[in-house]
């Protein structure tokens, strides 16, 4: 008996590590919304800010984030028109980096999309469309896509900035092409496996949602000037939505939270909200806020209230999520990016200030800031919450800000 018991455990145990094993990372958090599980962090940092633990200077030239897995830190960077994988320590220290071709090096140049590890491959997607795996452990390549030739996709004008979605054997991604629009990769071997043509339009940088219903999965992207919903097993298209801006640019991913879709765009373009029925086969309007034109900064969804700065609307802002009612509008820090933990919104605007702001609709209490002196380039990275700290990414440095 204690035998057959032993095994049992011991059964559980490597079952366990396995199907943990194979979560897949994510750009913007555990759930690609911004939104970090952490508990225990400072409700206010010291006048000249949070404590900087260590930084990594020599990442290249990019903003795509950080990502965690393997007990490593994987980022993606621009070195001459090269694009490298780092591999680093969680002290700092780089353990390897290899190359992975050529990088987008034109306007804005350097490396834009987030490294997606999954168990032990990783995967790297160029703003010049080329889809690499990777053996995470050393970068070894194990099987490449040129996705606009394979695909009869089209680059956009400042490059990809999608990061790769993994769902069990498949990975997605958005050519942009007339008969392949979207596409579902095995993310073994990179054979395709689906594809739909969607509406026929040019990607438009954004990192499609998941959004898991009793009766299907459904895979929500923004495309030039729409946003799509299609049923994920297969790419066939339920439903679609316009939404526009002046660049066709729409770099935000999608929050679903109990039904309801917000998408939203910059330029002026603002946000709407979407009802999608029980099985997500259709979608009605449910409100549209201009004031809502985040370009490629993101917004948090906690207890009800949505968080962002706007684009050409600038002010940070705190509306409703039920009814889109605005609660605030503050330009206490500049536009920019913001995540969220244990009731804090973390604002990077494009200005180079790290903000800390209570998350309530009372108003925008932005209680500790301080400047983001290291680093090269735009501050457009989106930064990543892990273990008690902060890790913000500026151009060609890393830095691990204690939080905790």
């Amino acid at each position: 008996m204690y035998k057959r018991v032993f095994s049992l455990f011991i059964i559980l145990i490597f079952t366990g590590l396995t199907l943990f094993s194979q979560t897949s990372t994510r750009w913007r958090g555990p759930n690609g919304n911004g939104f970090y599980n952490e508990t225990g962090l400072l409700k206010q940092w010291p006048a000249n800010g949070p404590e900087i633990i260590w930084h990594f200077d020599g990442l290249g030239e990019g903003h795509s984030s950080p990502a965690f897995a393997n007990d490593m830190i994987y980022l993606t960077g621009m070195e001459g028109t090269t694009g490298y994988v780092y591999a680093l320590s969680t002290f700092g220290g780089l353990k390897w980096k290899v190359p992975y071709g050529e990088e987008f090096h034109e306007s804005y140049p350097g490396a834009r999309s987030t490294p997606v590890i999954a168990g032990d491959l990783m995967y790297v997607y160029s703003g010049h469309g080329v889809l690499t795996c990777m053996d995470a452990s050393n970068g070894e390549i194990k099987w490449r896509k040129d996705v606009f030739k394979d695909f009869d996709g089209k680059n956009i004008r400042w490059g990809v900035t999608e990061t790769p979605v993994v769902d069990g054997d498949l990975i997605f991604i958005t050519p942009g092409g007339r008969r392949n629009n979207v596409v579902a990769l095995n993310r073994f071997n990179g054979n395709l496996v689906w594809s739909s043509p969607g509406k026929g339009e040019l990607s438009a940088y954004c990192t499609p949602l998941l959004i898991e219903l009793p009766s299907r999965k459904l895979l929500v992207s923004m495309t030039a000037d729409h946003i799509i919903g299609l049923d994920a097993k297969d790419g066939k298209m339920l439903w679609s939505h316009p939404q526009t801006n002046r660049w066709q640019v729409h770099a935000n991913t999608p929050i679903y939270h109990d039904g309801g879709l917000f998408c939203f765009s910059g330029y002026g373009q603002g946000g709407v909200k979407l009802e999608l029925n029980a099985d997500g086969s259709s979608v009605k309007k449910a409100w549209f806020n201009d004031k809502l034109d985040n370009r490629i900064g993101g917004m948090v969804l906690i207890d009800g209230y949505l968080y962002g700065s706007g684009d050409n609307n600038r002010q940070w802002r705190a509306v409703d999520w039920k009814t889109g009612e605005e609660k605030y509008a503050s330009t206490d820090i500049g536009k920019g990016v913001v995540v969220a933990a244990d009731g804090m919104l973390y604002c990077y605007s494009d200005r180079g200030e790290l903000g800390l702001a209570e998350a309530t609709p009372a108003g925008f209490n932005l209680v500790s800031q301080t400047k983001v002196e290291l680093g090269t380039g735009q501050h457009w990275s989106h930064p990543v919450i892990n273990d008690g700290r902060l890790y913000l990414r500026h151009g060609n440095t890393l830095i691990a800000y204690k939080i905790k």
